[in-house]
């Protein structure tokens, strides 16, 4: 950009044409103002890979999420003349809104089938899901790799983790796609729980709780048994809303994901030959490339309890940040040629995850997907036609990503 563009420069998350497009605007930001400070929001927005990787290492409370990790435009208009405590204990929002150790321990309710170790015996149940979905889509010459393949695949994995039955992966899939639909100015705030979510989710907890809760389900049964510092115990709303992290992180990104990865593989036939010749062991390195470039997760946000100190400015208690992972997943200084797409780059760190408190609960899970999908895809299909010209992606404040790709194949 030339200097009279500088000079006017603006970034705001929730602006139209950030929402459409905010990789120019990271550029600018990484360049010449690492630490933006955004006046209506009273927020400072962080751009470079460096300084998001060492903000979301601390863990000693000088940043908390008490205003939610994805505040909404209505959050972020009420500026704060000082430290936010956490949320009262009831009615209970989201556990992420919470600082340790309500935060750790209830995110353990949720935890345990997302283990490494248990993980990585979830890999026979994505194979036989995704190679079900080929056997029915495959036969059709064109589907949608977001919709038809990933995110059913992924939406049956969630419902099984809540106690969902399988058959409803479609109704799941639109409805979180539905929830996470931004209007210019406005953002999404995933915490709220929207009472599309809960529909499926409070029936799950009543259920459990009549039938004893006794780990069969295992998600659902830990909430219900679980009790806060004051001995009290979740309400069958307040344990359903803490399970919209697995029911909305495990149904969103992982098709977005996949299918953009199978897309970038398309457009760039030797290197597509070159994941080809090995499945095994090079979709597994393809993949953290495909994570690095087409995550859609573009920030997350922070309220400082403490001083802030960073490139010169103070972030004052009641201040907020957002990391901008997006715009860290582009960052020349931490990767080169970043906006090329290198299937077996080296890549020693990553932030699309998060990092520290935060860091995704799925992770291993999300990455078992990805690889199983595109693995059983590559397997199956030779030649492929992503039909571009038909893909859609939605502007978003967030989940900036491939909504729609359409495939011949």
């Amino acid at each position: 950009m030339n200097q009279p563009v500088l000079q006017d420069f603006t970034y705001d998350p929730f602006d139209p044409d950030v929402m459409a497009d905010p990789l120019p605007y990271y550029r600018v930001l990484r360049d010449h103002h690492p630490v933006y400070y955004i006046p209506k929001w009273d927020t400072y927005a962080l751009s470079r890979f460096e300084d998001i990787w060492q903000v979301l290492g601390l863990t000693d409370g000088t940043f908390v999420a008490s205003e939610g990790t994805l505040p909404a435009a209505n959050v972020l208009s009420e500026h704060n003349s000082g430290p936010v405590a956490d949320p009262p204990l009831h009615p209970m929002p989201f556990h992420a809104n919470f600082d340790s150790p309500i935060y750790e321990n209830v995110r353990r309710c949720t935890s345990a089938q997302f283990r490494p170790r248990s993980a990585a015996k979830l890999a026979d149940r994505i194979r036989t899901l995704a190679n079900e979905r080929l056997d029915e889509l495959l036969p059709r010459g064109t589907f949608d790799l977001t919709q038809d393949y990933g995110g059913i695949v992924a939406a049956a994995m969630v419902c099984e983790f809540v106690g969902l039955p399988v058959d409803l992966a479609s109704e799941v899939l639109a409805t979180v796609n539905a929830g996470s639909l931004a209007q210019p100015g406005e953002g999404v705030e995933v915490g709220n729980a929207r009472p599309g979510y809960l529909s499926y989710l409070t029936p799950i907890v009543e259920q459990r709780r009549a039938e004893g809760a006794d780990g069969s389900c295992p998600i659902a049964d830990s909430l219900i048994n679980f009790r806060l510092p004051d001995g009290s115990a979740f309400s069958d709303m307040e344990a359903a809303i803490q399970m919209l992290g697995v029911f909305i992180g495990g149904t969103e990104t992982v098709p977005k994901i996949t299918a953009s990865g199978l897309w970038q593989l398309a457009q760039r036939p030797d290197q597509l030959a070159a994941v080809r010749a090995d499945l095994e062991a090079n979709v597994p390195v393809a993949r953290e490339e495909i994570i690095r470039y087409a995550a859609p997760a573009q920030w997350f946000a922070r309220t400082a309890r403490r001083p802030y100190a960073i490139h010169g400015t103070t972030i004052n208690p009641g201040q907020r940040i957002i990391t901008l992972l997006g715009s860290a997943a582009r960052d020349e200084r931490e990767y080169s040629d970043p906006d090329q797409f290198i299937w077996n780059r080296p890549i020693e760190r990553l932030l699309s995850f998060g990092r520290g408190q935060h860091f995704c609960l799925g992770v291993h899970v999300a990455r078992l997907e990805i690889t199983i999908m595109i693995q059983e895809f590559l397997k199956r299909v030779g030649d492929y036609r992503i039909i571009a010209e038909s893909a859609l992606r939605p502007p978003s404040s967030f989940q900036w990503g491939w909504n729609s790709i359409p495939v011949e194949v």
